[in-house]
Order: C-alpha cells, then structure tokens, then sequence
C-alpha cells in the first residue's frame, strides 16, 4: 500500500499514511477505487484513502465454512454499482486460508486426508531456537509435531484455499459477464506463506521459503501468456509495477520498483537480490541460487542452494565460507538501502539449543519469543 519499506514506518505496527500510497496513487489518476479486507493489523490509514472501503467480520467469515464469499460478493456489488465512465482499481483482502481454518463439507471432500503428503522437509521440531518458536501460530500444532496432525491441518487448509478458489471464481466470472476480463490487469498473490510441517515449524514467522515465498499471478493486456518467471520482486513493488502497466505517474523515492518489463517478457530480472528480515531474530539475502539466513542472537548462519535443494534441507555454510561472506557483505548492504539498522550479531549469543519440555512448559504458560524471555 505504500511501496515502501517496512522499516520506513519509525516502528510502527500500522503503515502510516502521510506519504505517498497506492489507492490516492491510482484515485488521482481518475480511477474509481474499492477495497474490501478484514481489519486487523492491516494498513487502515492508508486504506481510507479508498473511496469505497468494506471492512468484513473476518472470524465470522473464516467459521463460515466458505472463506472469500463475502469478499467477493462486496466485489460483485462494486462492479454492478460502479460509474462505468471511469476506470476502476480493485483491492480484495481474502481472510482465508489464516486460521481458524473452517471448510465447508464440499470442500473436505475433494482430499483424502489419509493420502496428503507431508512436506519434503518436515521435522517434529526446529533443530534450533530460531527466536521465536513458541509465538501464537506455532502452538496451533503439538510438540513433537506429529505425521497425522499435520495431515489434518493440511486438509484444512488445502479446503479453505479450494474455498477461495471458488469464490474468486465467481468473481472472474462477473469480469467476463460484463466484459471486462479482457482489459483488466488482475494480480493473485499473498502476504505470506505457511510453514505447516516443514521445518518443524506451523506459522509465517520464518524465512524460509516456506514462510516467504508467495503465489504471484498476473495476467492482463500486455502480459506475456503462459510463461513462468524466476525474477525477484518483493510486494512492495507491486505499486509502481500497476502504475507502469496502466500509464500513471508513480510517487517519487519509492522502495519497490516495477517489474512490468519482466512481466511484458522484455527482461528476466528487476532485481538481483532478496533481503528478507523477521523482527530482529531472522535476516536473509538471496543471490541467485543461493540463500543465506542469519540468525543475529544465536550468531548462526546457514546457507543453501536452492536450485539443488529448493526444500533447504542441506545447510552448506561450512563448505562455502567465502560465499557467506560475500552474501553477509550483501545482507549489511541490504539493510542500509532499506533502513534496517538490526545488528547481525551479538556479544553474548544464547544458547541455540532445542529443548522440549522447556517448549512445551513455555506454550503451556503463554510464553513467547524464548531467544528474548531466557532469563525469566
């Protein structure tokens, strides 16, 4: 919403809205804007910049049992009601799949829970305290994490995404009734990932691929058609990528950048590397197959090459010293051009060890974040 990044925001939780944004962007552009999403930790400010805005109930919907009905049909409402003379620009928030994940019945029936795979790399638990093990989303799941467990949450949530599937379905449709698709850019992607089993770990907050990596699905006028890309790009490119795709002047000073050559097939890349980073526990760089994860307060790196190993199973930072050093000049030359000022390491690192009871004591009593609360 903002095309900047987080670290702009002088620590706030919610992104502030006195800069420049995506919807005023695009309403002064003479486009008719519309959201609808869940409240919640979402960009609020910068969301009532939208002309339309509809906020939906989202533990209501997410117990529905069809999660993306009421989006959409906040959606459909919009397009019949809208002023055909102007453009429009469309924000739809789905809250599903994020838990409590709640399927309609004809959902659950297109899996066989029995016969859904586990995650290539599951583990019952994380190898090391990765900062922040005990955190909400890592306790939907028991510790050790069990094959029959995980199977079941899967089957929720493979349910829930074929739910919003069908809704967005529905919406498309509506495009094409009105014949509209044809001329619409449509962008399908995520705010995060889920580990569900991999790496012993259930939630968003790691950096793994798992954690990170997102759908991203584009099509629209000049969009090349049926191809597949490898570029980088981050959410906050997404801003001044619409505004390149449709003709309008983005904001100056800007962190993310547009991607719409790759898109139109002109390029194969806009960036040359990822920074990832989660609170001040986790931090990452990409370089093309390679991927280092730095965890600052246990002074541990690991370092993978994901087009041998896509799973990251196979940490090789022992093997490689000169590319973790090239890669961790990288990851510092990051955070300045982002402003992160976290540090990498510290003088007196905690134990990385993974210890179960403790865990399961720290889950049990509400604990949180076990790298920061050692002490008590």
């Amino acid at each position: 919403m903002s095309g900047q990044a987080f670290f702009r925001w002088g620590g706030k939780r919610i992104a502030p809205a006195d800069g420049p944004n995506f919807p005023l962007t695009m309403k002064n552009a003479g486009y008719e804007t519309f959201h609808t999403e869940k409240p919640g930790n979402v960009a609020t400010l910068i969301q009532a910049s939208f002309e339309h805005i509809n906020y939906i109930k989202e533990n209501v919907e997410r117990n529905s049992g069809e999660h993306g009905r009421k989006i959409v049909d906040n959606a459909v409402e919009f397009l019949d009601k809208r002023d055909p003379a102007r453009p429009f620009f469309m924000y739809m928030g789905f809250e599903g799949p994020h838990d409590p994940r709640v399927a309609a019945p004809h959902y659950m029936e297109l899996y066989q829970k029995d016969q859904i795979p586990l995650p290539k790399n599951f583990k019952p638990f994380h190898p090391f305290d990765n900062g922040d093990l005990v955190i909400r989303d890592e306790k939907l799941a028991p510790w050790p994490r069990t094959e029959d467990d995980t199977r079941k949450q899967l089957h929720d949530y493979y349910a829930c995404i074929s739910s919003i599937d069908t809704h967005l379905g529905r919406f498309l449709n509506k495009l094409n009734a009105l014949n509209l698709y044809d001329n619409t850019y449509i962008i399908f992607t995520s705010d995060h990932g889920l580990a569900m089993g991999s790496h012993g770990l259930f939630g968003k907050q790691n950096i793994y691929e798992d954690g990170m990596r997102v759908p991203f699905i584009v099509v629209g006028p000049d969009v090349k058609k049926g191809q597949t890309s490898n570029a980088f790009c981050y959410l906050m490119d997404v801003f001044p990528t619409v505004c390149d795709l449709t003709g309008v002047n983005p904001p100056l000073k800007l962190d993310g950048i547009s991607f719409a050559p790759v898109l139109r097939g002109l390029k194969d890349n806009a960036r040359n590397k990822i920074f990832l980073s989660y609170l001040n526990v986790q931090k990452s760089c990409r370089e093309g197959d390679y991927k280092l994860i730095r965890y600052p307060l246990i002074n541990k790196t690991q370092l993978f090459n994901l087009a041998q190993d896509p799973h990251e199973l196979n940490d090789i930072s022992n093997h490689h010293l000169e590319r973790c050093n090239h890669l961790l000049a990288a990851l510092k030359e990051q955070q300045t051009l982002f402003g992160d000022t976290d540090p990498l390491e510290v003088t007196n690192p905690q134990p990385a060890e993974v210890n179960a009871e403790e865990i399961n004591r720290r889950a049990k009593l509400g604990l949180e974040n076990p790298l920061n609360m050692k002490k008590q």
